[in-house]
């Protein structure tokens, strides 16, 4: 498991055959009231959550902290009424009129170089942050660049530099492909799924973990830490056995 990273937890609604959207990729909506106060319980305890563009995209916004009493309990721990939300896109072909960049939270874009330029023209000089974030779009706090040999988001270098900002627990909120990445890089460790009562089917609707998948000898093993099951829906929790447990 890799060091001084956020505690990191996914969290995903999907149906009851395995889906996180339709095969139309639309915005999934399936989850109830109870789910939405969950995934919001989720977050509350979060210091940033991350999802990915395909995500915002589908969306154009993302859930905030509603709930006057987990805000209250936020402020209680010294926190700020909302966490960081951080954009994690390789080319970050994001539409700047989106309801996303009008919402009151603090908005970082973690790309790549290439991605960084697509935004060149909207920079403004900020204070120095350190040598990872020095200016910033209107839209964005922070752009952090953090790219491996082959140009693609660096995600182990960049959750190591979120340590250092004090972010200790992550919320990941999808898509399929961030988490097939930090889980084939070993940065979950836990996940919260909850399965809602409709079947969606179909050869290309999202999963929770998509990418090129994994074979039985090397998938990543999980340990049931809770289930819940609330009116029609289940609530599992899980977490990632790793060789020292």
């Amino acid at each position: 498991m890799l060091q001084h990273r956020p505690h990191t937890t996914v969290v995903l609604a999907m149906s009851a055959d395995g889906k996180i959207g339709d095969f139309r990729r639309s915005p999934a909506r399936f989850g109830s009231r109870l789910d939405k106060a969950h995934l919001e319980k989720q977050i509350a305890a979060s210091d940033a959550v991350l999802f990915g563009a395909g995500t915002l995209r589908a969306y154009g916004t993302t859930l905030t902290i509603s709930d006057p009493t987990l805000v209250q309990l936020r402020a209680q721990e010294g926190k700020p009424p909302q966490p960081v939300y951080i954009v994690t896109t390789h080319s970050a072909n994001l539409n700047p009129e989106i309801k996303f960049f009008k919402q009151p939270v603090r908005r970082w874009l973690l790309t790549t170089t290439a991605g960084s330029l697509s935004w060149k023209g909207r920079l403004r000089t900020l204070p120095s942050m350190g040598t990872k974030a020095q200016e910033c779009p209107p839209e964005f706090e922070q752009i952090l660049v953090f790219e491996t040999p082959t140009r693609e988001i660096d995600i182990s270098a960049a959750l190591k530099h979120l340590a250092t900002l004090h972010i200790t627990r992550l919320a990941v909120l999808g898509g399929g492909e961030l988490v097939a990445s930090l889980l084939g890089l070993d940065l979950i460790d836990e996940l919260w799924l909850t399965v809602c009562p409709l079947i969606l089917g179909g050869n290309t609707a999202p999963t929770p973990v998509d990418g090129k998948g994994f074979l039985p000898d090397l998938a990543p093993k999980l340990q049931l830490l809770e289930v819940h099951a609330v009116e029609q829906e289940v609530f599992l929790h899980y977490r990632l056995q790793r060789p020292a447990d």
